[in-house]
């Protein structure tokens, strides 16, 4: 059976879409922008910062369906900018310390918003 999964501790949605959705033990989280859900505000002014709120906001969605990081099997980051990949790369790896997930990193055109890193997810308990 399908659940939503929705926290006010990571942004709503911006669309006609649900934060993460729950099928058995996996959990598939739409893809974060570094919004701060406690103020709405944007953060794009520093890409280590955009960084963090991205990750930090997918905490949130894995702590909603009483997951972490540790049950993440597969990331995909999209970024504005390939040149940005170092950065990202380095904070990224600061949530996965041990037996990291699979993923992909692609550069893209644009991002909602106009963002520089956009992050999904897939969990398995």
């Amino acid at each position: 059976m399908k659940q939503v999964i929705f926290t006010d501790k990571a942004p709503a949605p911006i669309g006609p879409y649900s934060q993460a959705i729950l099928i058995g033990d996996t959990l598939y989280a739409s893809g974060q922008i570094a919004i701060n859900p406690e103020n709405g505000e944007l953060i794009t002014n520093n890409l280590e910062q955009e960084t963090v709120q991205v990750m930090e906001n997918l905490k949130a969605v894995l702590d909603a369906a009483d997951m972490n990081f540790s049950h993440v099997v597969k990331c995909s980051i999209f970024l504005s900018d390939m040149n940005n990949f170092n950065i990202v790369n380095t904070i990224y790896a600061n949530y996965f310390e041990e037996n990291p997930p699979a993923r992909e990193t692609v550069e893209v055109s644009v991002l909602p918003k106009h963002v520089n890193v956009e992050i999904s997810l897939i969990a398995v308990k």
